[in-house]
């Protein structure tokens, strides 16, 4: 059935699609029946996972960007996620950077993205997540019960680099109390000079200013660090350094590349961050890398270029705690999170 979903949406403009699927997963929250509909279709398996002092359901989580703004939690946990995570969420909202920006490299399986942070900022996401929570006393109890939900946070675009560091502590102080984890975004290849802080001595300042904030707070959340595919091994090593150094709970990989090996597309010439199949080889041997410069310290999420089952059971077998996907759902369809499940 998707087949059919896929050849209808794929006459939309990759953003004007998105926008109609998201908009169908919203509505099924204000609907009890359809959404008892999904959960029934797309239940699987419990395989319950521990990582960063949380449980999840199962290892299967949705990427950042896919729900920016915190507005289908509801619809989208029905499709059997284990984890999601919302965002990127900037302090203040943003148009992100001019349209057209979403390309569909369908001969690849591939998606090229340059959308720049859009979004409707931190106080409308944290009205939505407050919406979905249950509050008593210090205790924040998400509904649905079973989803993990976290927070990926990003500056603003005319933030600059050298005040990054508060952008990244105001969203932490609105969503500690919030979030049930929190990931430090620093990866994005689409908002200008972000991946400098990367770098060893940005990082270290970045995060030792971050965890002396957070331990100051009355909830204290897990940090994570989501970071790039185009790291060299070098760069790699003294980003693992940083996050190990400065306490940090664990480490996102990949987000998307700026690589254009092998494509053929006609849109292969675009400038964003490429996502989907071409990115499947790059993420799992930075994967591989982190797993070593690690070494069972603190847990990994591997994303980027997961489509199939056998990719989401190879990124666990190589060390992988939990895997998230994005791309894969275009291409593949809701379907992939139980096909996934299953197979595990």
């Amino acid at each position: 059935m998707y087949k059919l979903i896929r050849y209808l949406l794929f006459t939309l403009d990759p953003e004007t699609a998105h926008h109609l699927i998201l908009y169908a997963l919203r509505s099924t929250q204000y609907f009890p029946p359809a959404l008892w509909i999904l959960e029934r279709a797309y239940a699987a398996p419990s395989i319950p996972v521990q990582a960063f002092g949380l449980t999840f359901k199962n290892p299967v989580g949705l990427a950042a960007g896919y729900d920016k703004d915190a507005v289908a939690i509801r619809g989208l946990s029905a499709l059997g996620f284990g984890h999601i995570e919302v965002g990127t969420v900037t302090p203040r909202p943003q148009p992100g950077n001019p349209k057209p920006r979403v390309f569909r490299l369908v001969e690849g399986e591939a998606v090229i993205n340059r959308m720049g942070f859009p979004g409707k900022g931190m106080d409308f996401v944290s009205r939505q997540m407050l919406a979905l929570s249950k509050v008593e006393g210090s205790a924040v109890s998400h509904r649905p019960r079973s989803i993990v939900c976290g927070l990926n946070l990003g500056k603003n675009k005319d933030t600059p680099l050298e005040k990054a560091a508060d952008d990244y502590i105001t969203l932490m102080r609105t969503f500690a109390p919030i979030a049930d984890y929190l990931t430090i975004n620093i990866s994005s290849p689409n908002t200008v000079g972000l991946r400098r802080l990367q770098g060893r001595e940005m990082l270290a300042s970045l995060l030792k200013s971050v965890n002396i904030e957070r331990s100051t707070l009355y909830v204290q959340p897990p940090i994570l660090v989501k970071l790039a595919p185009d790291l060299s091994d070098e760069e790699l090593g003294d980003a693992i350094g940083v996050i190990l150094d400065t306490g940090m709970e664990g480490v996102i990989a990949t987000n998307t590349t700026l690589a254009r090996e092998g494509l053929r597309s006609k849109h292969r010439g675009e400038t964003g961050g490429l996502s989907g199949s071409p990115l499947r080889v790059q993420s799992e041997a930075m994967l591989a890398k982190i797993v070593r410069l690690v070494d069972g310290k603190i847990p990994i999420i591997s994303v980027g270029g997961i489509m199939s089952p056998e990719d989401a059971k190879r990124r666990l077998d190589m060390g992988a705690t939990l895997v998230q996907v994005y791309t894969g759902l275009i291409y593949r369809g809701p379907g992939l999170v139980k096909d996934i499940i299953n197979a595990l």
